[in-house]
């Protein structure tokens, strides 16, 4: 019994330390739209007991960090199995290719072999429809019985509002007439409101979604009187296509549709910007407002 025994650790032992280094890299893409994020699975194989020198995950060049998942080891009779899902996404459009990420188990490096990913804007329809009408939907009323309470109580209102303005209105005959405020253009209404914004200063990561809804909605109400576009009714996605048809600054069109995606990271997958990413978003929209004010 105890020479089987013996013989069973010795074969075990020797699975170990002949177990193979296994290191690769796989994305659940291969094509992406701009801003879409995009999984990458690290996946290593070692023996049992051997060290390793995680990969260095500080950048990737032409891709942004979303999320870093936690690293989770799993070990067996086999061997050790470490694996880390990254979430990525990329602004710039073109083929983007995942480099080679290397680490070290032990005193030899090993290297994932490189991914190339497609960065690319949903073709552009300006004669299609966005989003498809909906019929009207009847539903119950529940305060139908109520019904002549309301009416009884309006009519009430309306009396005592008629008695107020009567009584009012010899006052306010005496009051002087002041003149209207002349009403603020498109551009100078966006920036005034951008201004007021800074003024609270940057927001807590606790009110980032506030901070962000205010600061895209700056730009729709500005598309929409200005370029005559109806941003209200459209996803960012959407505004984006719709703003590069009018061909503004390359650059400039990067850094909003940048400002306009973190928007969107906030709002729906919870993501908190530090206050440098506040401060270069704010200044990439009130940048874009400009540039498409002198472009018309």
């Amino acid at each position: 019994m105890k020479k089987a025994l013996l013989w069973l650790i010795a074969i075990f032992s020797t699975l170990c330390l002949n177990a193979q280094v296994l290191v690769k890299a796989t994305a659940d893409k291969d094509g992406i739209l701009i801003g879409e994020p995009v999984q990458l699975l690290l996946d290593v194989r070692m023996p049992l007991g051997a060290k390793v020198a995680w990969f260095n995950l500080d950048t990737i060049p032409g891709f942004e960090f979303i999320e870093k998942g936690k690293v989770d080891t799993i070990e067996g009779v086999d061997g050790k199995k470490v694996q880390q899902t990254i979430t990525l996404t990329s602004y710039d459009s073109g083929y983007q290719v995942i480099p080679k990420l290397s680490l070290k188990v032990g005193d030899a490096t090993y290297s994932t072999d490189t991914i190339g990913i497609d960065v690319g804007y949903t073709p552009f329809n300006p004669e299609s429809e966005y989003r498809d009408i909906k019929e009207i939907e009847e539903v119950p009323n529940p305060s139908a019985g109520k019904i002549p309470w309301i009416i009884g109580g309006l009519t009430l209102l309306a009396l005592a509002t008629i008695a107020w303005l009567l009584l009012s209105k010899k006052k306010k005959a005496e009051l002087p007439v002041m003149p209207a405020k002349p009403e603020l253009t498109p551009y100078e209404e966006a920036i005034q409101t951008l201004d007021a914004l800074k003024q609270k200063g940057w927001p807590q990561p606790a009110e980032s979604k506030y901070f962000y809804t205010q600061l895209n909605d700056v730009l729709r109400i500005f598309v929409m009187r200005k370029l005559k576009i109806s941003s209200l009714e459209k996803t960012n996605a959407e505004l984006i296509r719709a703003l590069g048809t009018l061909n503004p600054d390359a650059e400039q069109f990067r850094q909003m549709a940048h400002a306009l995606q973190i928007a969107d990271f906030v709002k729906f997958a919870k993501y908190t910007p530090d206050a440098a990413d506040n401060e270069q978003n704010f200044n990439s929209i009130r940048s874009a407002i400009t540039i498409l004010n002198n472009i018309t």
